[in-house]
């Protein structure tokens, strides 16, 4: 006896989840999007509103945020952290890349080793390596400048290397091997072949520094002590200080600055989110 199934039949039960499916998603993101809409909403409010939870201001007080440009100076933190984040993330995308690639594509001994020991450094916190760092920065009279906030990533990163290992192992070796009988050098198979080729995971690697850079706040503590050179992170910790708890309690300036300090961040995600798909999507058809 012969059963008959009819066509469509199997997807019609996804057909009647997925607007549960959306409306979930709808209610995820409102829940994480809360905070940092409220965090808006109370930069735009009076002093005397700004802790009453509404989303919406009774009265718009604009104006906060120039108060914050007038008496900080935020413009030039804004500058520094600009310049420190591109320095920081550009060094490390460069070193990680070309120490990557030769743990990917050449053979010597000890290299599984030796990979595994730069892998182990993920395991030092950054407490255990925090004094012996500035001493070395220090004896180089360096300690007080921006310097050590993006220098010691010309010397790359495990996480990074290790991420862009698996996707240069991923590449097609015939590439490699037409190149060299071609003649051509390991670093032309790098900067022409290799780089192209990965420009998604680059621009990923990239992105991650300049997050993790822009919003750094242990070493800006740590390593700057003069107002000018000050990055958005720590001119936002003087700027809690100044009109804060401890300070004038002009709570709408703090919040004022900290919309300053987010926002650049989550313009990079929206110009750069496409990368992050295509990366996944090209590391998907090379494995």
């Amino acid at each position: 006896m012969s059963t008959t199934i009819r066509p469509g039949r199997a997807a019609r039960p996804w057909r009647f989840r997925r607007p549960g499916f959306w409306l979930l998603l709808l209610a995820a993101s409102a829940l994480f999007s809360y905070p940092y809409l409220w965090v808006v909403s109370a930069s735009l409010k009076p002093r005397s509103q700004v802790f009453d939870n509404r989303l919406f201001p009774q009265e718009w007080v604009p104006s906060n945020f120039v108060t914050v440009f007038e008496r900080t100076p935020i413009l030039s933190w804004f500058i520094n952290s600009s310049s420190v984040a591109i320095a920081a993330a550009a060094a490390v995308t460069t070193s990680s890349a070309l120490v990557a690639f030769g743990f990917a594509h050449f053979r010597f001994p000890g290299r599984k080793p030796l990979f595994g020991l730069v892998l182990a450094t993920m395991m030092l916190p950054t407490a255990v390596t925090m004094i012996p760092v500035y001493l070395i920065w220090n004896t180089a009279g360096l300690a007080t400048t921006q310097v050590p906030l993006w220098a010691a990533n010309l010397f790359g990163s495990a996480f990074y290397i290790f991420l862009l290992r698996q996707f240069f192992l991923g590449l097609p070796k015939e590439l490699f091997e037409a190149a060299r009988l071609d003649g051509a050098s390991y670093w032309t198979i790098f900067w022409r072949i290799v780089v192209p080729l990965s420009k998604p995971a680059l621009i990923v690697t990239f992105i991650f520094e300049l997050k993790a850079s822009w919003s750094d706040l242990l070493k800006p503590l740590i390593y700057l002590r003069d107002p000018a050179l000050f990055t958005l992170p720590r001119g936002l910790k003087a700027i809690s200080d100044q009109f804060g708890q401890s300070g004038e309690q002009q709570w709408e300036i703090v919040l004022a600055g900290s919309i300053i300090t987010t926002l650049p961040l989550i313009i990079v995600f929206f110009i750069a989110q496409r990368y992050f798909v295509q990366g996944i999507a090209t590391q998907a058809r090379t494995r």
